[in-house]
């Protein structure tokens, strides 16, 4: 870093907890120690904003003048580094993370310490690496994207999560909520490198975190940190076959489960007869016009990582 005061601007979602109960020390020491690494530090709250567009369009004019492009630090969950990525993917100024979701699957995989005086240490003193980034048609995914029942996980999840508190066990218990209550079967067409197969299915998952799909104890993982399109289709949506699927998921194991196939590509095609499809974006829950197209980028974003971190 030169002798010059680099900028450092923290985004971060109120709804996250950076100033929760008890983490208002956390983020003086935070604000502290960053500053002993030579930076100037404003911070960003989401909700102050009209639109997300408008807070980066403020934070990028910290980052604009040559030789001081500073960093732009994440704070939250996968939702948020996904937000923050898709604009930073644009320009030359590296993403730091400061951990708060309840996966921090990207986090994770980069080998950055889930501890947040940690994870700012790795901001000042770590190194920047270059990551692939999965986009659905104009949007980016870090960790997954997914069409059917995963979406309705998601929103299920979030009830649970309002009234229950943020614990992994919610997802599982979302699940098989969704499985008892809905089942709903897509009929799509998916085309692979150019060849099209049609499709009835409950869920179709991508996956770009290596680690997540490692997790699953999937062949694909390989393939996405090579940085090809990996995928997961569920090819029948009756209720003993989902149930199946969901224990195996919980056990690890998906690619063992019934009729669960997975896939690598360079190019995917969705095609379906209707208007729009609900997709879940690194957990956001967004509606798409199709036809979905997915691919790759490689090597299109620079995080700040411990030195000699595993790439995404």
């Amino acid at each position: 870093m030169s002798n010059q005061t680099q900028p450092l601007s923290i985004i971060y979602n109120r709804n996250s907890g950076f100033h929760a109960v008890n983490k208002d020390e956390i983020y003086e020491e935070l604000i502290r120690l960053l500053t002993a690494y030579g930076y100037e530090i404003q911070s960003f709250e989401m909700s102050r904003f009209s639109s997300f567009a408008a807070l980066m369009q403020q934070v990028l004019q910290r980052h604009q003048e040559r030789g001081r492009l500073g960093i732009v630090v994440a704070a939250g969950g996968d939702g948020t580094l996904n937000s923050v990525a898709g604009y930073l993917m644009k320009t030359a100024v590296p993403m730091g993370i400061l951990p708060l979701g309840t996966f921090n699957y990207v986090a994770r995989v980069l080998g950055i310490p889930l501890d947040l005086l940690e994870a700012a240490r790795v901001i000042g003193e770590g190194e920047e690496r270059l990551v692939h980034t999965a986009l659905m048609n104009d949007q980016i995914y870090l960790n997954n994207a997914s069409l059917g029942l995963y979406p309705l996980f998601i929103q299920k999840r979030e009830l649970y999560n309002r009234y229950l508190g943020r614990f992994p066990l919610n997802a599982y218990t979302s699940g098989l909520d969704v499985l008892i209550r809905d089942r709903e079967e897509l009929k799509l067409q998916i085309e692979v490198d150019g060849v099209k197969y049609p499709v009835k299915t409950p869920l179709i998952f991508f996956g770009n975190n290596q680690l997540q799909l490692a997790d699953l104890n999937l062949k694909i993982a390989e393939s996405a940190a090579q940085g090809r399109v990996a995928g997961v289709v569920v090819a029948k949506s009756d209720k003993w076959t989902l149930f199946k699927m969901l224990w195996q998921l919980m056990k690890g194991s998906l690619e063992q489960a019934p009729d669960v196939y997975s896939f690598d590509a360079d190019h995917v095609v969705i095609h379906a007869a209707r208007k729009k499809l609900t997709v879940a974006l690194d957990g956001e829950i967004v509606e798409m016009k199709p036809p979905l197209h997915i691919s790759v980028k490689k090597n299109a974003l620079k995080i700040r990582v411990p030195h000699a971190a595993a790439s995404v």
